[in-house]
């Protein structure tokens, strides 16, 4: 009797002990970033209806991730690609950790364009780094590691552009990652044809574009965003043999410039009636809805999907300042104001989805505003790891609570963008030298040049159409008040006139006026 109760005892702790142990299994966790996505570059609304750019673009995956997952409608980065991935790794907003503009692969060199009214200010140059004490650079403990040091296989596969060559950051090994598949200093890619090489020689020479590490398909009509989603998923089968949590940082070069032509889809789009720079940008974007869709087929195949967790966003807005440079616009961002570059809302809302089996409801949608730097905390609560130890303070909010409850709200939280640099040459509007801040759905801008605040409410203007600050001078007065707090708070680097030498003013400043 006393040998079958024991029995008996040890069967059920062999089973309660196996279930707590799948109860715990720790998720697989992708992040799938697009490079200058723009918020209406799909198929998929991001509004609240569909428009006809919605209807231009041939993206299926996206479509089917938004219907197995959740859709975020208020889903901000920053104004130009650097910025929004330290941030990513970080946890930390750009106007705290100082790299607020984009990195030239060149150490020490500074990527502002010279401005008549404003100096450069003394922003981090080269970047994000994982180790102290290197020059203009912004020393942090990257996500890749804390990860990596818990158990995760760490995997990245595309576009890097933490830091400047020469500097620990720009070295994804560095950063966290055990496998580096095509992650460099450069932002984008000098070609993304097989044929050349993914590159554009320069007199005979390799350009400083030249993607890195993907010699096998030299000479191949592999498309670039085909090989990068191939080596991923090669490099996944590894953990999955092992079983062994993986995260993927699938970092796309596209849909970034060069436009070339991918032959696979730009003949549809030309019948379509589009012209060639629009049809080669469209098939950019279908091919890079392919290796969406690749991946998520990948994980069914591999019978790992159900534990995997996929979130989806690009690092800025789309490029629209093609007429300023006397090209073509392939970017439209309307209703949305301005583009790339710009705090203004085509600048910094973004297409992002998250597909999570068993914690998010299908075809959902958080209306909740939420910011790049989120993801840093995010991602460390679905792998379940507490309390890591780290060098920076984050700034991000997690907001895997809002996978589990979309309707929650924060109309309280604050967020800020911080973008006191020059991005082009040309003299255009929206571009240059300014910061934002949203609180609730107000929304407020400072242009540094002209001394202007302006005021928006994004619920009832999404285009940001109407400024009504001079109708709403309390409410610019206390968000004003906030916004200065908080960008002092940070000990923001900022802009000082040529012509005086003085600061510019803070924002609480300009209503002294």
């Amino acid at each position: 009797m006393c040998r079958g109760f024991a029995f008996l005892v040890a069967i059920l702790l062999i089973h309660f002990t196996g279930t707590a142990q799948k109860a715990v299994k720790r998720p697989n966790i992708i992040v799938f970033l697009v490079d200058d996505m723009g918020w209406q570059d799909t198929s998929v609304p991001f509004w609240t209806k569909t428009t006809e750019l919605n209807k231009r673009y041939h993206t299926p995956n996206m479509q089917r991730l938004a219907k197995e997952g959740m859709k975020f409608t208020n889903a901000y980065a920053t104004p130009v690609c650097t910025p929004s991935r330290v941030s990513l790794i970080t946890g930390v907003n750009a106007a705290h950790h100082r790299v607020t503009h984009w990195t030239s692969p060149n150490r020490n060199t500074n990527t502002d364009h010279p401005d008549t009214t404003l100096h450069s200010v003394q922003w981090n140059i080269n970047g994000f780094s994982p180790v102290a004490g290197v020059e203009r650079t912004f020393y942090a403990t990257p996500l890749p590691s804390v990860l990596s040091n818990h158990g995760y296989y760490t995997v990245l596969s595309g576009k890097a552009h933490f830091g400047s060559a020469g500097t620990p950051g720009a070295v994804p090994e560095n950063v966290g990652f055990r496998v580096n598949i095509a992650g460099s200093e450069i932002g984008h890619p000098a070609s993304y044809l097989g044929e050349k090489n993914y590159d554009q020689p320069v007199k005979g020479k390799p350009s400083r574009n030249a993607v890195k590490g993907l010699e096998k398909y030299h000479g191949t009509r592999t498309f670039l965003t085909d090989a990068i989603t191939t080596e991923a998923l090669k490099a996944l089968e590894k953990p999955i043999a092992d079983n062994q949590p993986f995260f993927l940082y699938l970092a796309h070069y596209a849909i970034h410039t060069p436009l070339n032509s991918d032959q696979r889809f730009v003949g549809k789009y030309l019948k379509m009636g589009l012209d060639t720079t629009e049809a080669k940008y469209a098939a950019l974007v279908e091919g890079m809805d392919k290796s969406l869709g690749d991946v998520l087929n990948f994980l069914d195949q591999q019978k790992v999907a159900d534990n995997t967790v996929i979130v989806f966003m690009s690092d800025n807005g789309g490029l629209s300042t093609a007429p300023l440079r006397g090209g073509q616009a392939y970017t439209h961002n309307l209703p949305l104001k301005a583009g790339k570059g710009s705090v203004y809302e085509g600048g910094i809302r973004e297409p992002m989805l998250v597909r999570w089996p068993g914690v998010v409801k299908p075809n959902t949608v958080a209306e909740q505003y939420v910011i790049i730097e989120d993801f840093f905390p995010s991602v460390l609560e679905m792998a379940g790891i507490k309390n890591p130890v780290l060098v920076q303070r984050p700034d991000g909010k997690s907001f895997v609570p809002l996978l589990k409850n979309p309707s929650l709200k924060d109309p309280a939280r604050e967020l800020i963008w911080h973008h006191p640099n020059r991005w082009i040459t040309e003299e255009g509007p929206h571009i240059h030298w300014a910061s934002a801040f949203r609180k609730g759905n107000w929304k407020l801008i400072y242009d540094y040049r002209n001394g202007k605040l302006e005021l928006y409410n994004l619920k009832m203007d999404i285009g940001e159409t109407s400024d009504i600050a001079s109708q709403n001078p309390v409410r610019v007065k206390e968000l004003a008040a906030l916004f200065t707090k908080q960008l002092r708070k940070y000990d923001v680097q900022w802009p000082v006139f040529k012509s005086t030498g003085k600061p510019v003013p803070w924002p609480d400043e300009v209503l002294q006026k």
